[in-house]
């Protein structure tokens, strides 16, 4: 079976895909699954397009990168033993951070490595796991081409004024501006779109990516004009555990009044903020909704209203609002949170069949309302081993 392995590397964990190819990339993956615990003790979850499932503890040693090989080289043992007669054609990686250059999937190279090193700093928490995985794999498998597919390309169709922040024109010379972020997510369910909801989908439409990191995207034409997410994946939405937008004054005042350096300010906003800051519970929307305590129900709320908020500046920016779509984990599956933010946004047209939305329809909009809603499945996977096979003429 020839076939494109699709990367998804992060901090303790590493997801996998396996596409068959055959003149087009399959619809869905022959396997799929992923490493948990990379750095304390990882185990990996391996299910098959037959529903087989496995699971296993994995073998890792030395330095973060290392382990990374190390599950890697476990998940090629555990592919090829199932999959005897398979052949790893390409391997295609999500990298979260293409800077202003790279609109487009490409070919990875030494040398282009090097140079997404240094958009580290803009996307920590990401940006150097999906790097270890390329080395990794350029480690147990030479030959085969890797191909890079970049969370930030799909927003390089905004216009400039949308992508500038109010700043001194030399730090904006030197790449301080707004990339945007989920754009593989947002890719995918644009391609959707016409089919969900007909000619709607060239209008104005806002789609909501809404899981552990959360963001929104407003495009016209199929094509991105504004992001919530900017210069980082930190700016935008409250997240799982980071804090969205926020007063840049907070951040003087924390240095200058509490002591906290980069280093503490890092970890504030990436790791303790969020639902986890706000609720003192839990990251995961799953646990708050299903919890009676008040600080769960005001994270909740929050999260609902920031959402709500940043729907009709987006609207703004697309210069109306036909459709309005959810996706992401939460976004797909917290019917609760869709209902929420719909009712904040009657104002808008938006009005949704309660039914509808708890059954988790694809359409959960009723007959009269003026703008269509809809709950669409995102696959980033797809979209990478879609590209990755574009980009090398599979």
């Amino acid at each position: 079976m020839k076939a494109v392995l699709v990367l998804n590397a992060g901090s303790s964990s590493l997801k996998f895909a396996l596409y068959p190819v055959n003149g087009e990339v399959a619809l869905a993956p022959a396997v799929s699954g992923q490493v948990e615990g990379i750095g304390a003790t990882p185990e990996v979850t391996l299910k098959t397009a037959a529903g087989e499932r496995i699971q296993e503890p994995v073998a890792t040693a030395g330095s973060q990168g290392e382990q990374h090989r190390d599950a890697l080289e476990h998940v090629f043992g555990l592919l090829n033993r199932h999959n005897p007669a398979l052949d790893i054609v390409a391997a295609g990686h999500r990298i979260v951070h293409g800077g202003e250059r790279y609109s487009a999937p490409v070919v990875l190279d030494a040398r282009l490595l090097e140079e997404l090193e240094d958009f580290v700093p803009l996307a920590p928490l990401h940006q150097p796991h999906n790097l270890r995985a390329v080395h990794a794999v350029a480690a147990l498998l030479p030959s085969i081409p890797q191909v890079g597919c970049f969370d930030t390309a799909f927003h390089r169709t905004q216009p400039a004024l949308a992508q500038a922040f109010a700043l001194p024109r030399r730090l904006t010379k030197g790449g301080i501006k707004r990339y945007g972020f989920h754009g593989l997510s947002y890719d995918y369910v644009a391609r959707q779109l016409p089919e969900v909801i007909g000619e709607r989908a060239q209008g104005a439409v806002v789609i909501a990516h809404l899981g552990n990191g959360a963001s929104m995207c407003a495009l016209r034409d199929g094509k991105s004009v504004a992001s919530t997410m900017g210069f980082t994946a930190v700016e935008g939405l409250m997240m799982g555990t980071r804090s969205g937008s926020i007063d840049p004054g907070v951040l003087l005042y924390l240095m200058e009044e509490k002591g906290m350096d980069a280093r503490a300010l890092t970890r504030l906003l990436y790791k303790e903020s969020g639902l986890l800051g706000v609720s003192g519970i839990s990251q995961d929307m799953r646990t708050l909704l299903a919890s009676e305590a008040p600080e769960a129900q005001e994270a909740v709320d929050l999260f609902c209203y920031r959402i709500a908020r940043e729907l009709g500046s987006l609207a703004a920016a697309a210069g109306g609002l036909d459709a309005l779509v959810f996706t992401g984990g939460i976004g797909e599956h917290a019917a609760a949170v869709r209902e929420k933010v719909c009712a904040m946004a009657a104002w808008m047209g938006v009005e949704i069949d309660s039914a509808a939305n708890t059954d988790h329809a694809r359409r959960i909009d009723t007959a009269t309302s003026r703008v269509a809603v809809a709950v669409v499945p995102t696959n980033e996977e797809r979209m990478i081993a879609r590209y990755t096979a574009q980009a090398l003429g599979l």
